[in-house]
Parts: C-alpha cells; structure tokens; sequence
C-alpha cells in the first residue's frame, strides 16, 4: 500500500495511507462548499438590497433578455458567498496543507493567513468605496447626446466583479514581502534599492489585471500597490529592528 507522512507531523516516523489524505482532502472540501452555498443563499435572500447598493455607483442599470436578471443574481450570490465563507475556505485548505510543511513556516502562516483574508477584504473596499465612483464619473463624461449610457445589468455586474478584485488582489502585497522576509530572500534595503524597477513594474502589472485598457483604471491600481510597496519597506524595516 502506499503510504505518505501523517499530517500530524511530516518529520516523525508515523505513516498515513494515502487515502487516509484523500478522505480528508475530501471531508475539507465538503465542508467547505456546504459554508460556500450557505453564504450565498443568505446572499441570495438579500440580493435585491445588495444590488441596489452596488448599482447606486451607475445610476439605473437595465436587463435586455428576460433570464439576464436570474443568471445575474445567481453568479452575484456565488460570489457573495465566496466572500462571506472565504474565511472557513482558506482555513480548510490551510488545516489540509500546513502539517506538511516545517514548524518554523507553520507558525509564520498562522500569522499571515488571517491577514490575508483581511487585506484582500480591505482593497474589495478600498476599490469600491474610493476608486469605483471616480472611475465611473470619468467613464460617464464620455457621455454625448448622442452616446447616452445604458447599463446592462449583467454586463454591470460583470464590470464590478473585474474591477474590484485586481484591488483585493493588489493589497495581498505587503504579505507577500513579509513571507519573502521571513524566508531571507527579500529585505527593507532590496525593496529601497529596486524600487524604481517597481515603478515600471507596478504599471504593467496593473496593465494585465486590469479589466479595461484606459489608463486611468491602470493608473488607480498602480498608486496602491506604490503606497503598499512603500509600506512594505516600513514594515520590514520594523520586523528587522523587532528581531
């Protein structure tokens, strides 16, 4: 039979069948999906007001076939869902995988995957509260007589979604660096000294992730992940004189 270490420890002499990894593997991902459908049918039975704070940044938003609103609802639980239970579902996979790695990364992992989840949560508000009015008053006074706006709902939707996560996933960065930090590969004085190559780097970066090709969106990711990158610095900078 082939075996692998136990995930109680993966250094002692204990042995775990392999599909002793995959039923927990399995029971982990159950788990997780019965949290993620409870998180969205508790959207769900509030969609209506939720959709309502969400369009208030378009004005009215209107459906053009008669399952766009449906289909649009349901995609906006699911995601709804996955923010709410986003907590449990990387707290399953982080329970799956964390044994197999060494006590010294464990305990860094228990520090930054809580602050994570937190800051990915941070920059979905960062992006909708700051930076989505702005975008849609500058993509609104392209506005004409003759090029009214009208929203689809779904396409709407869809815009959101592809807006706001670039900002949830740009404000992982100072995360990034301090795992970096803890394994010796990046310091305060690398970051101070390649700061001008991520300058150029931000830009293109926030060229691929964003969901339109204007510079002004591009432009409105980059300056965050600038401040974060400086904040890295000082947070690093902090880590080194607390050790």
């Amino acid at each position: 039979m082939n075996t692998v270490r136990t995930p109680q420890h993966p250094y002692d002499e204990k042995i775990m069948p392999v599909e002793g990894h995959v039923q927990e593997l399995r029971k982990r991902i159950i788990r997780a999906v019965l949290w993620w459908g409870i998180a969205s049918g508790g959207a769900y039975y509030y969609i209506e007001d939720i959709v309502r704070w969400l369009t208030k940044p378009a004005g009215k938003v209107y459906f053009l076939t008669p399952t766009e609103v449906f289909f649009a609802y349901l995609k906006l639980s699911l995601w709804l869902g996955f923010l709410i239970a986003l907590p449990v579902l990387v707290y399953e996979g982080w329970a799956f995988f964390a044994p197999a790695f060494e006590p010294n990364l464990r305990k860094i992992g228990r520090r930054l995957v809580p602050g994570g989840v937190a800051l990915f949560y941070i920059g979905l508000a960062f992006g909708y509260i700051l930076v989505l009015p702005t975008a849609m008053t500058f993509f609104l006074s392209f506005s004409t007589p003759q090029l009214a706006p009208l929203f689809s709902f779904g396409a709407y939707l869809s815009f959101l979604i592809m807006f706001l996560l670039p900002f949830g996933l740009v404000f992982e960065l100072p995360l990034i660096f301090f795992f970096l930090s803890c394994l010796g590969i990046v310091s305060a004085s690398t970051l101070r000294h390649k700061r001008k190559y991520f300058i150029v780097f931000s830009f293109i970066f926030a060229g691929i992730i964003s969901p339109t090709t204007d510079i002004f969106t591009q432009t409105m990711i980059a300056i965050p992940m600038l401040i974060l990158y400086e904040v890295s610095i000082w947070l690093l900078a902090w880590q080194n004189k607390k050790t």
